[in-house]
């Protein structure tokens, strides 16, 4: 995920499941309504699309960028169970700086899981 509005659009219309350590917004563009402005991106169209949300809060840069290494690479192992209509952004919280890279991936998938479960329930 690289544009500000698609940030935007699943922060404030997503379902929200918080972590300890990471915050998960999820959202499912309905059919093709969300590459109507595609400016020829390939990834867009191919799979679910995972932003990520790591600010000054969790630490300085080196510390933010380990952060990001990690969620990166824990976030590539749910990519297959996810609908590719799915726009998913994860808010690493101040916490994630200290945490291991099974922690995070634990955490996320418990929040992927009840993000799932909340869309199941709502209507």
């Amino acid at each position: 995920m690289r544009r500000s509005a698609e940030f935007s659009v699943t922060v404030s219309r997503g379902v929200r499941a918080a972590q300890p350590d990471v915050v998960v917004h999820a959202l499912r563009l309905e059919s093709n309504a969300g590459n109507a402005g595609d400016d020829g991106d390939d990834g867009d169209a191919n799979g679910p699309r995972i932003g990520l949300i790591v600010s000054k809060a969790v630490g300085n840069a080196v510390e933010r960028h380990r952060v990001s290494r990690r969620l990166r690479h824990v976030a590539k192992t749910f990519v297959s169970g996810l609908d590719p209509a799915d726009l998913i952004v994860i808010r690493a919280r101040p916490s994630s700086r200290d945490a291991t890279s099974s922690r995070l991936e634990r955490q996320l998938g418990q929040a992927l899981e009840r993000v799932s479960s909340k869309r199941r329930a709502s209507p």
